[in-house]
């Protein structure tokens, strides 16, 4: 979804807005020197209601798998926001920008999918009810503690 539009004003210096039902701002992209190669292409400035520029996000060249044309990737991040606004910046025709607004996807957990399942179909472990130090769970003193009476003594030959 198209949110915004970047221009290059006369003095080289690339300026927009981005409009949402929520959000209404005026954003600038100051080019980012570094010699890591991880590093932004552009920070993200936002103008504030006190008329100064402030720091909200950064943007990232990345280029196209199936085209390689390089594109704008990043997010601008303020206190006031319920979440991050995810963007990406595609260069137009006369060097503008589109601003576009993108849902981030989910990424699996891992741990949560190598986690044992709650129910898989076996019966629970003898003593995993059990909380520590309640007793050893092969008299009757389990049963003070309102755990019953264990059977496991008749259970298992000793």
């Amino acid at each position: 979804m198209n949110i915004g539009t970047i221009k290059q004003n006369d003095g080289g210096i690339f300026v927009g807005k981005i409009a949402t039902l929520t959000i209404a701002m005026t954003i600038a992209l100051r080019e980012v020197h570094s010699a890591n190669p991880k590093a932004p292409k552009y920070e993200v400035l936002a103008l504030s209601a006190s008329r100064a520029w402030v720091q909200v996000g950064a943007l990232f060249e990345l280029f196209s798998n199936g085209t390689g044309e390089a594109f704008l990737n990043g997010k601008i991040e303020d206190p006031s926001f319920a979440a991050p606004l995810y963007i990406s910046a595609f260069r137009q025709d006369d060097d503008s920008y589109n601003v576009v607004w993108s849902r981030p996807t989910r990424r699996r957990d891992l741990a949560s999918e190598m986690a044992p399942k709650a129910d898989d179909g076996l019966p629970p472990l003898p003593g995993a009810d059990e909380t520590a130090g309640a007793g050893t769970g092969t008299g009757g003193e389990g049963a003070e503690a309102g755990l019953g009476q264990s059977s496991a003594e008749h259970a298992f030959a000793g």
